[in-house]
């Protein structure tokens, strides 16, 4: 029986979306304007990249014919010759928000189309009587933050006074999230997952589809640190997904990186962590050592995201790709016969991009496995559709949404 990888470069959009004027995000490409920036040299850092964005396996899996079909452009460096080798084309999102849950779940076959509730861009963020709930239900002295942020920003700011006040530091996005960073040992990490689990159950009033554990080590602004102990404290998707279909069949489902929280931790079997790119591809080297016939290896690879798409960082994420695109041959030799591995994402963060928030982009689809043939899967409607392909070809049956490519 085959298995399947599905690995998720989180944030790598490649424009094109439809209805990106709808998110005031109409001409974002995350690909593109990478790429474009690297050929005008400013994707270049010194001792980190330089030059043309450098894809060459992505792109000979047919990345760069996926982002022209996407888009009508051609992205600079990515002009493998010839028909690419793998299945390639893109797919458009349909659920209504251009969050990382909606993007995953859409992705295992369940869209969302109900509305999310989200905080406004303002100080303060949050309702008086949210956080009250927190401070009255919670044993904390008060918050820091309570306003939009990104991540490690807000933790150089606040981070001594949080040391030195013991109240942890709540902010939000553009998502429908709250985040609450504390210090690992100076607050303690289960301290932090408590107020989380607290504050999930106050959330549930709001529509607020996670609230998320980030923890950080460190004892100044010069060396703090976000550490791999992140947890996720997300709401139930609104149907079984497809690693709750492949569950029930008796399948192993490997979550790498942050799947499980994404996901509820309902339907997947066995989670391994990781602390960055790397280590993540590591992880998931590992998993597909583990995956018996008919399992799932599904790996979220954040950098992409939080480090380079919301940091506005054009040649880091650019390095990422590249070092992403490098390691990639070793996944495919770990591939069986009968094996499937599909690339993607789940939405767009170009990082050339006004504000610091998720783009509504297409995302790319490219699949490869020992005996597939390359050939265009056009541009698919929903993210569904290759959830769809993976049911098929772990041959179980199919869901609701979406509708499979091979």
């Amino acid at each position: 029986m085959p298995r399947a990888i599905l690995c998720v470069l989180d944030s790598f959009g490649i424009g094109g979306a439809e209805d990106a004027e709808r998110f005031g995000d109409a001409g974002s490409d995350t690909l593109g304007h990478i790429a474009e920036a690297c050929a005008v040299g400013k994707g270049d850092r010194k001792g980190l990249r330089s030059g043309l964005l450098k894809l060459p396996n992505m792109d000979r899996l047919g990345l760069g014919a996926a982002s022209l079909l996407s888009n009508g452009t051609a992205a600079p460096g990515l002009d493998f010759s010839g028909d690419p080798e793998g299945l390639w084309g893109y797919a458009a999102e349909t659920s209504n928000g251009k969050d990382t849950p909606s993007g995953h779940w859409e992705i295992a076959g369940v869209p969302v189309r109900f509305d999310w509730g989200y905080f406004p861009d303002t100080v303060p963020s949050f309702p008086d009587e949210l956080i009250a709930a927190v401070l009255e239900q919670s044993d904390i002295p008060g918050i820091l933050g309570n306003s939009h942020a990104s991540g490690t920003v807000i933790i150089e700011e606040l981070g001594e006074e949080h040391i030195r006040t013991g109240k942890p530091i709540f902010y939000t996005s553009a998502d429908s999230v709250i985040q609450i960073a504390a210090h690992e040992t100076h607050f303690g990490l289960d301290r932090l997952y408590r107020l989380c689990e607290i504050t999930r159950g106050i959330a549930d009033a709001y529509n607020i589809g996670r609230v998320i554990a980030r923890p950080f080590i460190g004892e100044s602004a010069a060396d703090f640190t976000r550490t791999a102990n992140r947890r996720d404290y997300s709401v139930l998707p609104p149907e079984p997904t497809l690693l709750d279909r492949l569950s029930k069949e008796g399948r192993t489902v490997f979550g790498i990186g942050k799947i499980s929280d994404i996901f509820a931790h309902q339907g997947v079997s066995k989670v391994l962590k990781g602390a960055g790119n790397d280590e993540l591809f590591d992880r998931t080297l590992e998993a597909m050592d583990l995956a018996a016939d008919g399992d799932l290896v599904f790996a979220n690879f954040i950098d992409f995201d939080s480090l380079y798409g919301h940091r506005r960082d054009v040649p880091g994420y650019a390095a990422a790709l590249e070092s992403f695109d490098k390691r990639l041959p070793e996944m495919v030799r770990r591939m069986r016969d009968g094996d499937l591995l599909i690339l993607t994402a789940d939405h767009g963060c170009d990082p050339t991009w006004r504000g610091t928030d998720h783009t509504r982009e297409h995302i790319p689809v490219i699949g490869t496995g020992p005996g597939i043939a390359g050939r265009g899967i056009g541009g698919r409607r929903t993210y569904a559709d290759i959830g769809e392909t993976l049911a098929k070809h772990l041959h179980i049956a199919p869901g609701k949404h979406g509708t499979s490519f091979i």
